[in-house]
């Protein structure tokens, strides 16, 4: 391939980039990301080349010290083409920390719980611990390097439990290799067989099982601390299809997270604009990425309140919005189309929410219409990621700290200290602006890997470093992104990932079928759902439509039913034995099924 022209490459600078010789995290998270913080402006600048590559010399030519919690602060990034600013701290004396920014000498602000009056569940801004050994179990199992797997008890985008089947449970915690699963007792019977794990229940009621609250209760001030390695020790394991195929886990480092969190919550003009004083509602399940990361661990970083609904209901998500102000609302398309019918928007005072943000699924102009005549007081803007590429790709800068208006159908600019560029998904070749490619990322933040799948890994991230999204789209003349169109072949659920080739190899297991496709179909209320193509077997002409999706429905969860059934004598496919989804979803389109 052709050397990429430096003006195809859309980069942003943040604060500074994550080293792993010279950031450690076996004190505190927070620590880590003080030391990181204010070395450069995270404004966006177009400095001319000679002033860049200036500063990057001058600030490359010594080896930074140490700070006083044993930190070296980070160094500066590359030097080629990034957009840098000088340090923009006044002249004279630096202030001690506490004072510069209202933190204790951890690097830590102070708690500030918000009353609980009913309804949810408010989380205090930050945990109210003198020491770092204090700190919660969960957090103690992050601190020792552990993996945060995702448990059983999930919540789908309404609040209501997910109901995983428990072969699906046994797939994920055989391929993670799991040794432990946190859930409440009304899930215990689906993981009480799981060999070689130790089912930990919240709650009362579940017997046979360690409790919680005694593990939260108990003193593991004598446990050695175990070493990290920020770098490549995996922190959280969520799953994914990727661009194509069955679920795998997504290996997401301790870096990873904390560089992703930092390039949209730190710097002078972060991208997420969050303040101590805001309230942010979390409705989203936490399993999903999304929610894991834009909702809590954004949240919590910058200091923020959460709100945590158990189950979601429009009226009583309006009465929480009310009655705790709440500022922030992280929201996927579905929810808004339930929150635009009816009155309940009307008998509410709203007008505490100043931004709400869409993702997980593209959201219409005629919808953000209708929230933004009912919200006159919010902005309301869209972000991009997937959870390979750790997970935010991209932010709408309305809210930014320095907001900048919002385009119609733009999804935001590429997050900071991060590359984006648009190739030709045929030649491989870098395009230019407002020419429609395949979007690819690179960056710090980006997954490690796919759990034991280098196969699977080496088809998503190529050899430079280049997550491939497997989204079609362009970059215009003011650095905003648009996604056009996917290459991959999953389907969006109300924001969920559902992978065409699970179900068609069970459809293909069933004795009645011969052969099956599944594509997806437009839905009003979600986006898309999945309808699968059959044909039947000798032995299955009399099978019907219901007995197939039931057949599907008792192995998979909820977002993943096939929604319809059609009956086809064969399934088109190309030479090599690929499916032509294309042709079917002609067919859809053009309502001749």
């Amino acid at each position: 391939q052709t050397p990429l022209p430096p003006s195809a490459i859309y980069k942003y600078h943040f604060a500074s980039s994550f080293h792993s010789s010279e950031v450690r995290t076996t004190r505190s998270c927070n620590q880590c990301f003080h030391s990181s913080t204010n070395q450069f402006s995270s404004k966006r600048s177009r400095a001319d080349d000679a002033a860049r590559n200036g500063l990057v010399a001058g600030a490359a030519a010594g080896r930074l010290p140490l700070d006083a919690a044993g930190h070296r602060h980070p160094g500066p990034p590359p030097a080629p083409r990034l957009r840098l600013r000088a340090p923009c701290r006044a002249p004279g004396p630096r202030l001690p920390h506490r004072r510069r920014h209202g933190r204790d000498a951890h690097g830590r602000r102070r708690a500030r719980p918000v009353p609980a009056r009913g309804g949810g569940a408010p989380l205090p801004r930050r945990p109210p611990r003198q020491h770092r050994d204090a700190a919660p179990p969960q957090l103690r199992r992050v601190r020792a390097g552990l993996p945060r797997r995702v448990p059983p008890r999930r919540r789908h985008h309404h609040g209501e439990p997910a109901p995983h089947t428990p072969p699906e449970i046994a797939k994920q915690a055989q391929a993670s290799r799991a040794t432990l699963v946190v859930t409440e007792p009304a899930f215990v019977a689906k993981v009480r067989g799981l060999a070689g794990v130790t089912v930990v229940a919240t709650g009362d009621g579940a017997e046979g099982c360690a409790s919680f609250a005694d593990l939260a209760a108990a003193d593991d001030s004598a446990l050695p601390e175990a070493p990290i390695d920020v770098a490549s020790d995996v922190v959280a394991l969520p799953y994914s299809s990727g661009t194509t195929g069955l679920p795998k886990g997504v290996m997401l480092s301790h870096r990873g997270l904390v560089t992703s969190v930092a390039q949209l919550v730190d710097g002078d003009n972060p991208n997420l604009h969050l303040r101590e004083d805001d309230v942010v509602l979390c409705v989203l399940p936490m399993f999903h990425v999304y929610s894991l990361h834009s909702i809590l661990l954004c949240g919590l970083r910058a200091g923020a309140a959460l709100v945590v609904m158990k189950r979601f209901d429009t009226v009583k998500m309006m009465e929480l919005v009310e009655r705790h102000g709440i500022t922030i609302a992280p929201l996927v398309p579905p929810i808004v189309v339930e929150m635009a019918k009816g009155d309940a928007m009307d008998r509410h005072d709203l007008s505490s929410v100043r931004m709400v943000i869409s993702g997980a699924a593209p959201m219409g102009k005629e919808l953000q219409d209708i929230i933004h005549a009912k919200l006159p007081n919010a902005v309301l803007g869209q972000g991009y990621g997937m959870t390979e590429a750790g997970p935010v790709l991209s932010m709408c800068m309305a809210f930014a700290k320095e907001p900048s208006p919002v385009k119609s159908g733009a999804c935001g600019t590429v997050v900071r200290n991060a590359e984006l560029k648009i190739v030709d998904p045929e030649t491989g070749l870098c395009l230019g602006r407002n020419q429609p490619g395949e979007i690819c990322i690179r960056g710090r933040q980006i997954m490690k890997g796919y759990l034991d799948n280098p196969a699977a890994t080496a088809e998503t991230v190529d050899k430079d470093g280049w997550l491939h999204t497997g989204d079609v789209g362009f970059v215009d003349a003011d650095d905003e992104i648009f996604i056009v169109d996917r290459l991959k072949e999953l389907i969006k659920y109300k924001g969920f990932q559902v992978a065409p080739a699970e179900l068609e190899a069970m459809l293909i297991a069933h004795p009645g079928i011969a052969d099956a496709a599944v594509v997806p179909m437009k839905d009003d209320a979600s986006g898309e759902v999945p309808v699968a193509f059959v044909v039947p077997s000798s032995g299955g002409a009399d099978m019907t439509e219901d007995e197939i999706k039931q057949y599907v429905a008792k192995q998979v969860v909820f977002y993943k039913r096939l929604q319809k059934v059609f009956f086809v004598s064969s399934i088109p496919k190309a030479p090599s034995g690929k499916i032509l989804r294309k042709d079917l979803r002609a067919k859809l389109a053009a309502g001749s099924c």
